[in-house]
């Protein structure tokens, strides 16, 4: 499945359509492939009251595109002043001309549009690489706002907090179709997502869903807990058993379902709320992920949007409590998050949506010659901050992979 879609067949798609949403369960489940040109119904911006009109006027319709995380400042009486090189919208969202469903074992339907079948294109701008890698802050630096955030949890401001930072590319002529395959390829992730709206592109290999609703039955799964896979099966065994005994692992996400049992109880009935499934340790291509699920049935006065927005940003990738969480992430963290740690995913014409968790991505934009992407973790009274920071290394690993790759 994550080659049914070759570079190839995302070239041609970039080159006819303005807007490319591909929603790649790796065989998961569903995949979509959304297209629209320059004069689709769209939105983007950082008004959430607009959005909400928008969606509303095309409630009938599918609607596919992303919440970036700093629209919390439109939530909360919160502010985003960090460094933001890539400058995208708050929010897309937009209507497609074409919509392409593929199932589980690959059977592909049209099931809107005018779409004949793909055609194939020579590499439309070859990987030419780019200045080397360089990161928005030194490893004393990441240790010592560990080292402070710790403080706080130790006085009692705060429990969680996930703390971020940024690697980035500058003067790069990566082809985001070629870059998106390598990640891919080396990922598989079931929350895979590659979206591009005109110069801007979001190549995502998240594992981590971050709502999904079917009929009246809401669902998040937070994740909380990551180790790597070893090649030597009883030492990859030995490395799950690990995660799934860690104290302070299952502490982390434990935090995190409450936060998020709190966030479902704001559009829930009364005693919806349950956990179904706590701390299971789940194996991907290259890490074990320790991940909850927590469902409601959602109260009928409640739209989409507000359901979304009752739970965002997701609390995996906020702390608890989560508006004191936010404020610190904005005072030691030096990068705008933008679209990282946002959602991406669809609302249909059923009253259903499902969205991902923006994590593992690589972010570009074209015309700005930049690339840009973000790795982070949970920091608790019991983190140490080596060790954190050779997390933040283990989870950037395939997105540098890709890259490197990608220039040969």
């Amino acid at each position: 499945m994550g080659n049914l879609i070759s570079e190839r067949h995302l070239n041609w798609l970039c080159f006819r359509w303005s807007t490319v949403c591909y929603l790649n369960s790796n065989a998961n489940g569903v995949s979509y492939i959304a297209l629209a040109g320059s004069g689709a119904e769209c939105y983007t911006g950082s008004d959430v009251d607009v959005l909400r009109a928008w969606l509303e006027r095309h409630d009938q319709e599918w609607a596919f595109g992303y919440l970036g995380y700093d629209l919390k400042n439109q939530m909360e009486e919160l502010e985003s002043c960090n460094d933001d090189r890539l400058e995208m919208h708050d929010t897309l969202f937009f209507v497609p001309e074409i919509l392409i469903k593929i199932s589980e074992n690959s059977e592909v339907e049209v099931v809107y549009g005018d779409f004949a079948g793909f055609e194939e294109l020579e590499h439309l701008g070859c990987a030419l690489g780019g200045n080397q890698i360089q990161w928005a802050e030194t490893k004393d630096d990441y240790i010592k706002n560990v080292t402070r955030l710790k403080e706080h949890i130790q006085l009692g401001d705060i429990y969680e907090v996930n703390y971020c930072h940024e690697f980035y590319m500058e003067e790069t002529d990566l082809n985001p179709c070629k870059l998106y395959e390598h990640l891919n390829e080396l990922t598989q992730a079931p929350f895979s997502v590659f979206l591009k709206h005109k110069e801007d592109y979001v190549l995502c290999a998240s594992p981590e869903r971050f709502v999904k609703r079917r009929g009246n039955k809401i669902c998040s799964q937070p994740m909380k807990g990551t180790v790597k896979r070893d090649n030597n099966k009883e030492e990859d065994m030995v490395l799950k058993s690990q995660l799934e005994k860690d104290p302070k692992e299952r502490s982390e996400n434990i935090m995190i379902v409450d936060l998020v049992r709190n966030d479902l109880s704001k559009i829930a009935k009364s005693n919806s709320v349950k956990v179904d499934e706590l701390c299971k340790v789940y194996p991907f291509k290259t890490v074990y992920q320790m991940i909850s699920t927590v469902s409601a049935e959602i109260n009928e006065d409640q739209n989409n949007l507000d359901v979304v927005l009752a739970c965002f940003p997701m609390g995996s990738m906020t702390g608890a409590p989560k508006v004191r969480a936010m404020k610190l992430i904005e005072k030691y963290e030096s990068t705008k998050r933008g679209v990282y740690s946002g959602a991406i995913g669809y609302f249909d014409p059923e009253n259903d949506f499902d969205f991902n968790v923006v994590i593992r991505s690589i972010i570009l934009n074209s015309e700005k010659k930049c690339l840009s992407a973000m790795v982070g973790g949970a920091i608790t009274s019991k983190s140490v901050p080596e060790y954190e920071y050779e997390e933040t290394k283990l989870k950037a690993n395939a997105l540098i992979l890709a890259i490197e790759k990608c220039i040969g």
